[in-house]
C-alpha cells in the first residue's frame, strides 16, 4: 500500500511543541516581533508564527507550562489561547465579531452617506445642521461598535510599548470622528462621518474575508481528521468484544473490523481476508487485498470480510493524523504571504496621518487660522482615505470570482487569483483529477442474457468494480436476473444459481490489479475489463495551459502502469506511487528551485500538497480534506475550469495593477492640490467617492474574461 507511515516522536527529543491561536496578529512587524522576543524567555527554544492561521507554534522545555507560554505572549501584547483546548473558538468567535461589526458599518455607511448626499447638492443653515447632528446619531455607535477590532487591537499594542497597523487606523478614524462632532456641535460647514464610516467598513471587509479563508482551512483539517472511524469493536481476552472510541484506543489491542467498517487506528491484519478500500490515503480507486501481515490505515474501508487487526499506531500518531499536521504546516510554508490591501493601509496610513500633521503645521505657520488649518488637514485625510487602495485587489477578485463561478469554478479565497497567476508549472493527480476516478466497464462483448446475469449479481456487493458495473448496466436499461443464493467471497468475486446453473463474478487467473472481472454462467466464460479514462478535455486543458506559459507534469499516488498510461496519452512526464510526503517534497524542491506550481487533486493523500502549493485546484468529487485544503474547486467532468482559472487570474492581476496604478496617480494629484487648499473637504469627499467608482468600474471589466 502507497498511504504513509506515521512519523513516530524521537523519545530522545528534550524538547515539546505547544500551539497557540493568537488572533492579535496584524502585520509582518507583529510576526517579526513574536518569533524574535519569544526564544529570549527561559525554556523557549524557537516560535514560528502563521499569520494566515494567526497561530504560533512554540518550542520549548517540557517543563514550561501552558500557561507560562500565554502569560509569555500577553506579555508581548498578544492574547493567546491554547489550540488543544478549543481549535475553532477563537476563530469562530473572532469571526462573528468581524461581520457583526461589517454589518454595523455597512448599514452606518449607507445611511449616513445618504444624508451626505443632501449636503452636498447645497443644504444650509439649519437643514445642513439637521443633518449633521441626524449624521452623528447614526455614525458615533456605529464607529464605537464597529472600530472596536480596530481600537482593542491598537489599545493592547501601544499598553505594552508596540505599534501595529491598527494604530494608525484608529488615530485616523477617532480624530476625524472628533473634528466632524466639533463642526457638527459649533455649526460649521462640513462633517465628515462618512469618511470614517466608510473606511471602518472597507478594512473590516478585508479582516473578514480573511478571517472566514482561516476558518475553512481549520474546518478542512477537521473533516480530514473525522474520516478517521469514531470507535472500534476491541476483542478481550475471553473472545468477547466491546466498543471503545477511538480516542481511547491503544497500540496492542486486538480489534475486530466488520465488512463496510471504517478503520479508527493503523495496525496489521492478524486474521481475515478483505479487499480495503483505500482510496482516501492513496487516491487509487481499485481496493486493495489485505490479509495476514498487510498494513492497514485509520479511515480505509473494510469492503469484504471481517478482519481482526493488532493496532500499531492511535489516535496522533496514525497516517490520516500525520497527513492533517502535514496540511497544518504546509499552510505554515506560505505565511509570509500577506494581503495586498493589508500592506498598503501599513505603509499608507503613517503617511497620510503625516501630510495631514504637516498640512496643519504649515498652514499654522503661514500664518492660517486654526479653523482653515484644520479644514485643509481634514481635506488631506479625506482625499486620501484609501478606499480606493483598498477597493484595488477585492473589487477585482469578486467580480473574477463570480464571474468563474458562473463557469464551474468556485475560488474558496480571492487572495488565490494572484498566486494564480503566478503558477508557471502544474502538477495533476491522475485517478479522479486527470480522469473521472470511476471504474467503468465495457460491456460491449455481453449479449442480453450475460447482461441481465452480470446486473443481478453486481447489485449484491459494494465492490468499486461491482458497483461500477451495475452503473454502467443500469444506464443501459438492462433489467436484473433473480439470482438465488448470492454470495461474496472476499477476494474472489460474487457466486450464485440461476436457472438451475451456478453463475459468478470473479477474479481473472493471474489478474493482479483487480481491473477486470470474468463472468461464469454454467461452463461459459466472459472477461469483462474496466477502465478508468481520462476526461473528454483533458488534453485541451493541458494545451491551454501551456498557452499560458505553464507545464504540466502527472504527480500521482497510483501505481505506475496506469499513470504510465495517462502519461503517454497526454504527452506528460510522470511520477507514480508518491506518498504524501514524496508529493510535499516534490512541490518543495520546485519552490526551492524558483518554481511556482499549481497543485490539481483530488484525493486524501492529495491534501498536503494542495495545501503547499503556490496554487491548488481540486475537483467537486474529491475528499472533503482536499477540497477545504484547495485555493478553487470546480464541478462537472470538464476539467477546462482549470486553464480558465489561470487566464481569467492573469486577467484579474493586470486589473489590479491597473486599480493600484490609478489610485496612485490619483494621489500623486490629489494630495498637492489639499496641501495647498485648493480642495473643500467636500470637494475631497466627492473626489475620494469618485476615485472608489472607478477602480470598481474598471474591475467590471472582468466580467468578460471569463466568457471569452
Amino acid at each position: 500500500m502507497n498511504a504513509p507511515a506515521a512519523i513516530n516522536a524521537d523519545a530522545a527529543r528534550t524538547f515539546a511543541t505547544s500551539r497557540f491561536t493568537v488572533p492579535g496578529m496584524k502585520c509582518a512587524g507583529c510576526i517579526g516581533k513574536i518569533e524574535r522576543e519569544l526564544p529570549k524567555v527561559d525554556g523557549i527554544i524557537t516560535a514560528r508564527a502563521n499569520f494566515s492561521a494567526k497561530r504560533v507554534a512554540i518550542s520549548h522545555d517540557p517543563a514550561l507550562g501552558e500557561d507560562a507560554l500565554v502569560a509569555a505572549l500577553l506579555g508581548l501584547g498578544f492574547e493567546a489561547a491554547p489550540v488543544s483546548e478549543n481549535p475553532m473558538g477563537v476563530e469562530d468567535a473572532e469571526r462573528k465579531r468581524l461581520s457583526r461589526a461589517l454589518g454595523v458599518a455597512g448599514f452606518g455607511m449607507m445611511n449616513v452617506m445618504l444624508l451626505s448626499v443632501s449636503i452636498w447638492s447645497g443644504a444650509e443653515g439649519t437643514t445642513r445642521d439637521l443633518f449633521h447632528w441626524l449624521s452623528a446619531l447614526i455614525a458615533l455607535p456605529v464607529i464605537a461598535y464597529s472600530g472596536r477590532p480596530f481600537f482593542a487591537s491598537a489599545w493592547m499594542a501601544l499598553s505594552h510599548r508596540r505599534t501595529n497597523m491598527d494604530v494608525p487606523i484608529s488615530i485616523g478614524v477617532i480624530l476625524a470622528t472628533c473634528l466632524s462632532l466639533y463642526e457638527t456641535i459649533t455649526g460649521g460647514g462640513h462633517a465628515y462621518f462618512e469618511s470614517a464610516v466608510m473606511l471602518l467598513f472597507f478594512l473590516l471587509a478585508g479582516r473578514a474575508l480573511d478571517a472566514e479563508m482561516r476558518t475553512r482551512t481549520r474546518a478542512g483539517i477537521g473533516a480530514l481528521l473525522g474520516r478517521m472511524g469514531k470507535s472500534a469493536s476491541v476483542i478481550g481476552p475471553d473472545g468477547s468484544t466491546r466498543r471503545v472510541a477511538a480516542k481511547d484506543l491503544e497500540p496492542g489491542m486486538l480489534v475486530l473490523v466488520a465488512a463496510g467498517e471504517a478503520l479508527a487506528a493503523d495496525g496489521e491484519v492478524t486474521d481475515g481476508t478483505s479487499a480495503i478500500d483505500n482510496a482516501m490515503l492513496t487516491g487509487e480507486s481499485a481496493p486493495e487485498p489485505a490479509g495476514p501481515g498487510s498494513v492497514v490505515h485509520a479511515g480505509a474501508i473494510n469492503l469484504s470480510a471481517p478482519l481482526r487487526i493488532r493496532l500499531t499506531r492511535v489516535a496522533e500518531d496514525t497516517a490520516i493524523a500525520e497527513i492533517a499536521r502535514l496540511m497544518d504546516e504546509a499552510g505554515q510554508s506560505r505565511s509570509t504571504y500577506v494581503r495586498i490591501a493589508d500592506r498598503a493601509s501599513r505603509l499608507y496610513a503613517p503617511v497620510v496621518h503625516s501630510l495631514a500633521a504637516l498640512a496643519f503645521v504649515g498652514w499654522m505657520i503661514a500664518g492660517a487660522g486654526v479653523h482653515q488649518s484644520l479644514t485643509i488637514a481634514i481635506a488631506v485625510l479625506i482625499i486620501t482615505c484609501p478606499c480606493a487602495m483598498g477597493l484595488a485587489v477585492p473589487a477585482a477578485q469578486v467580480v473574477a470570482s463570480g464571474a468563474l463561478l458562473r463557469r464551474g469554478l468556485l475560488v474558496k479565497d480571492g487572495s488565490a487569483l494572484e498566486r494564480l497567476a503566478e503558477c508557471d508549472i502544474a502538477l495533476f493527480d491522475k485517478t479522479g483529477t486527470l480522469t473521472l476516478g470511476e471504474p467503468r466497464a465495457d460491456t460491449g462483448a455481453l449479449d442480453a442474457q450475460e447482461r441481465s446475469v452480470a446486473l443481478g449479481l453486481a447489485q449484491a456487493s459494494r465492490h468499486p468494480l461491482s458497483r461500477g458495473l451495475a452503473a454502467a448496466l443500469l444506464r443501459e436499461g438492462v433489467v436484473p436476473a433473480v439470482i438465488a443464493d448470492v454470495r461474496e467471497v472476499s477476494g474472489a468475486g460474487l457466486t450464485g444459481r440461476w436457472q438451475g446453473m451456478d453463475v459468478a463474478l470473479e477474479r481473472p487467473e493471474g489478474e493482479v490489479l483487480n481491473l477486470a472481472t470474468r463472468l461464469r454462467i454454467g461452463k461459459h466464460l466472459q472477461t469483462i475489463t474496466f477502465a478508468d479514462p481520462l476526461r473528454a478535455d483533458a488534453a485541451a486543458t493541458i494545451a491551454a495551459l501551456q498557452a499560458e506559459g505553464i507545464g504540466a507534469s502527472i504527480l500521482s499516488g497510483d501505481r505506475a502502469a496506469p499513470v504510465a498510461r495517462a502519461a503517454q496519452e497526454l504527452g506528460l512526464a510522470s511520477v507514480a506511487e508518491a506518498s504524501p510526503q514524496a508529493k510535499l517534497a516534490a512541490l518543495e524542491a520546485l519552490k526551492t528551485a524558483g518554481r511556482r506550481p499549481l497543485m490539481v487533486g483530488d484525493g486524501l493523500n492529495d491534501g498536503p500538497a494542495l495545501a503547499a502549493a503556490h496554487a491548488s485546484i481540486a475537483p467537486g468529487t474529491a475528499s472533503d480534506a482536499s477540497q477545504q485544503a484547495a485555493d478553487a474547486v470546480f464541478i462537472g467532468e470538464a476539467l477546462m475550469p482549470v486553464a480558465l482559472a489561470v487566464r481569467v487570474a492573469k486577467a484579474t492581476m493586470r486589473i489590479v495593477r491597473q486599480n493600484f496604478g490609478f489610485s496612485i496617480a490619483y494621489n500623486i494629484l490629489a494630495v498637492p492640490l489639499a496641501l495647498f487648499g485648493l480642495v473643500t473637504p467636500l470637494i475631497a469627499a466627492i473626489a475620494m467617492s469618485v476615485s472608489s467608482l472607478v477602480v470598481v468600474a474598471n474591475s467590471l471589466r472582468l466580467a468578460r474574461s471569463a466568457r471569452a
